[in-house]
């Protein structure tokens, strides 16, 4: 699920430089998730499309193409306008992150 072949590539493997990718991460998804479970409930369905779209570039770092996966369908839901999966889809993104943040706080601890 998680993939940090990227992320030590580009921090040259440095431990302290990784560390502090992965807490960046680990802080701005979470926050991203309550902003996007908020755009939801109101129906602020461009902003939500936004926040995925915020997202994709750290999930790129992190290596969760799972999640990067689902975040472009939940743009491309609301450029769409099937605004009646943007909820699942949310979900699905929301449980691969939950996992993912799971696995990068014990890769964290390794580190």
């Amino acid at each position: 699920m998680v993939d940090l072949s990227f992320l030590k590539k580009f921090t040259k493997e440095d431990p302290q430089k990784m560390k502090r990718y992965i807490s960046l991460y680990l802080d701005v998804a979470p926050k991203t998730f309550e902003e996007m479970q908020r755009n939801l409930k109101a129906g602020d369905w461009e902003q939500l499309r936004i926040n995925a779209h915020s997202l994709k570039p750290q999930t790129d770092f992190m290596g969760i193409s799972s999640l990067k996966e689902e975040l472009i369908k939940i743009e491309e839901a609301v450029k769409l306008g099937h605004y009646d999966v943007v909820e699942e889809l949310f979900n699905a993104s929301l449980a691969i992150s939950t996992k993912s943040e799971e696995s990068l706080r014990e890769m964290l601890g390794e580190l």
